[in-house]
């Protein structure tokens, strides 16, 4: 990866109590990329992007944003420093409407452009308009994961954190949404870290990509590549869930070390 990364962690160690969740993460984004973290249920890739965000606090490694050391910091302080990290669930403010939920976005801002970017937000997610003034606990699943990327992206981040975009969504929304993704790299110039157990699509919308299993990164590489992989092609793509007997095969047939 040629690009300077706006992002890079380096042999990032974290522990969940006595459970070593990450051992040794290295990976780097590039500016204006899209890169995925892929892996089962249990890998660690939740709790990467916790620990980038501040959620957690690493035990030993380093997180860099351009190239300053940001581990340990408040999640408030990493936000400013421009990181924003859209949730699992998304976690939208229920009892708030759409527009005061996209305001809270904008909150470490003080520049005079807020109006700009919400116009901005609207025009990539017109539902959102069209629901204006209603309370965020009453949108759709979607919906609401459309609003939660939109509160991100009014931060106007040096890198925005997708944790698990499609989760619970249908197949057509999942398809809208990473278009949206999509448009908002080429357009936009938006960098992200996609973490995601749907690997076909992320690896579609993304650069490059990471596999974690158990806390560390066994395989990594451009997204066409990951895409030609016998590994990647008999463990991810194609398959919604990874059962605990499709675990126990991949780890009897897998060829990564």
């Amino acid at each position: 990866m040629a690009d300077a990364p706006v992002l890079e962690t380096r042999n990032l160690e974290a522990f969940y109590g006595a459970v070593m969740a990450l051992r040794g993460v290295s990976i780097e984004v590039p500016h204006g990329k899209i890169v995925t973290i892929l892996g089962a249920n249990g890998a660690g890739k939740t709790t990467l992007l916790k620990t980038i965000s501040g959620v957690l606090d690493p035990e030993k490694g380093q997180i860099l944003l351009e190239g300053e050391q940001i581990q340990g910091m408040d999640p408030d302080a990493i936000v400013r420093r421009g990181i924003a990290h859209v949730p699992e669930g998304r976690e939208v403010f229920p009892f708030l409407n759409v527009e005061e939920n996209l305001r809270m976005g904008a909150y470490t801002r003080s520049d005079n452009e807020v109006e700009d970017d919400l116009e901005m937000v609207y025009s990539y997610f017109p539902i959102l308009k069209e629901r204006i003034n209603q309370a965020a606990g009453f949108l759709s699943g979607g919906q609401q994961q459309m609003l939660a990327i939109g509160r991100g992206l009014m931060a106007r981040p040096k890198i925005l954190l997708l944790d698990e975009p499609s989760l619970g969504l249908s197949p057509l929304l999942v398809q809208e949404i990473f278009g949206i993704i999509k448009r908002l790299n080429s357009e936009q110039g938006v960098t992200m870290m996609l973490v995601e157990q749907n690997a076909k699509v992320a690896l579609k919308a993304a650069h490059f990509g990471y596999v974690m299993e158990i806390g560390r990164i066994v395989m990594a590489g451009k997204c066409e590549e990951l895409l030609a992989s016998e590994d990647i092609q008999e463990f991810y793509l194609g398959v919604s869930g990874e059962s605990q007997r499709t675990q126990k095969r991949w780890k009897r047939k897998k060829t990564w070390r």
